[in-house]
């Protein structure tokens, strides 16, 4: 081989140690302990030292393409494909897509060289290390993380923000979503509400501190004062299912849903742009409809202990549990006022109420339940604010007694004295 080389450190060592073989300093087996090769290895290298000099102990296949690579044809067929459909997509999930429209399937490792080169992508500035990495739990269903995503998700087909609400897994990495338009308490109770019906009720939830899940600090401070507890909607739902509701102190204490939404944010905004999608109802049939089920099978893992923590929902009415549930005064009449409306409720008797509150359960389907003293009460709702109606007493009202003239209490002490 004439001209100039190029040669890695590994076989420049090479030359140093078989120059000493040669000068007999030093034999093949202990030459091969040096390099950490084979005794056979090393003899053959050496043969090839001796037939062709240094340049023998240069790799064979350097500048001769790959056995392995793929012809120019498909890959400027695959790199128009990217282009013209997936030009902001990532390596692994663009791979992943080109295989679906049928394109050879390619690593996508591959594929990121090949747009590096091509200037289609960039390199990434790698994260700085992690202070300390937090263990999973061990068993399904011991903890799982929720969090609100709010984020531009129809990109411009759409306006404003919406929020996807998110669960996660600690042990496993199984997600489950949902959209809506914020974070609310409704959106939080139907996406747990749909968890209980999937895998059943969790030990524990890991949130944040927003007031939907625990009261806020302005709240406590209140209760504190007057002596009494307060609690969310979302946490009394909790309370009563048995779940308990730990805050994380700030966003990296609860990494694993966070970095769920990151995968949401890439991978389910390309997914709602090719499906053309603008609107919330779409975007669940979407997510329910195998998105889902797709990330579960790509990035979820198992368990440490095969033990599944969650508890079954049967014996509770969740449809009685995830609702709002106020409670209001009732009137001598049976009518409670509630949202700026009036409702009649039936009588249980020709009596004013017994008790003067009555609860109230507005459930997520918008349905009014109205518990009073632990039974449901039918009820009316009134066109319009009722007039108090004066009643009578069942007895005679007493005329004002006026005495007589000549009544003692007319006379004077003397006139009476006289008489």
């Amino acid at each position: 081989m004439k001209g100039h080389f190029l040669m890695r450190q590994e076989q420049r060592d090479r030359i140093d140690v078989l120059k000493s073989v040669r000068k007999k300093v030093m034999r093949l087996k202990e030459a091969g302990v040096v390099l950490g090769i084979s005794y056979r290895q090393c003899r053959r290298i050496y043969r090839r030292y001796l037939d062709e000099g240094e340049s023998g102990l240069i790799h064979r296949l350097i500048g001769r393409p790959s056995n392995r690579a793929i012809n120019p044809g498909p890959r400027v067929a695959i790199l128009e494909r990217y282009k013209e459909r997936y030009p902001d997509f990532g390596p692994t999930l663009a791979a992943e897509k080109l295989s679906l429209d049928g394109y050879k399937r390619i690593d996508h490792e591959t594929l990121r060289q090949w747009l590096v080169k091509e200037g289609l992508w960039h390199k990434r500035r790698k994260r700085s290390g992690h202070r300390t990495w937090r263990q999973r739990r061990a068993h399904f269903g011991e903890l799982v993380q929720m969090d609100g995503s709010i984020h531009r998700w129809f990109e411009g087909r759409a306006d404003g923000d919406y929020c996807l609400m998110n669960m996660v897994d600690d042990a496993t990495g199984v997600t489950m979503s949902l959209f809506d338009k914020e974070e609310t308490t409704a959106c939080a109770m139907m996406l747990l509400w749909e968890w209980i019906g999937s895998y059943g009720i969790p030990a524990a939830l890991y949130t944040d501190g927003k007031n939907v899940y625990v009261p806020s600090q302005k709240s406590n401070l209140r209760a504190q004062e007057r002596g009494t507890a307060v609690m969310t909607q979302f946490g009394r739902a909790c309370q009563k299912l048995g779940i308990r509701i730990i805050t994380a102190k700030s966003p990296q204490a609860k990494g694993r849903v966070e970095r769920s939404n990151g995968t949401y944010q890439d991978r389910l905004v390309k997914e709602l742009r090719l499906a053309g999608i603008s609107d919330i109802n779409s975007a669940n049939k979407l997510l329910h409809g195998g998105f889902i089920d797709q990330l579960n099978q790509k990035f979820s893992v198992e368990p440490t202990e095969r033990a599944d923590f969650h508890r079954t929902a049967l014996g509770y009415d969740l449809e009685s549990i995830f609702c709002i549930e106020q409670e209001r005064a009732i009137t001598r009449d049976w009518i409670v006022r509630f949202e700026n409306n009036y409702y009649q409720l039936k009588r249980q008797s020709k009596y004013r109420p017994a008790s003067g509150k009555v609860l109230v359960r507005k459930y997520l389907n918008s349905e009014l339940h109205f518990n009073y003293r632990g039974q449901d009460m039918n009820y009316q709702q009134l066109p319009q604010r009722p007039v108090p109606v004066q009643r009578q007493s069942g007895t005679k009202k007493k005329k004002k007694y006026t005495p007589a003239l000549d009544h003692p209490w007319r006379c004077s002490w003397k006139n009476r004295k006289r008489a």
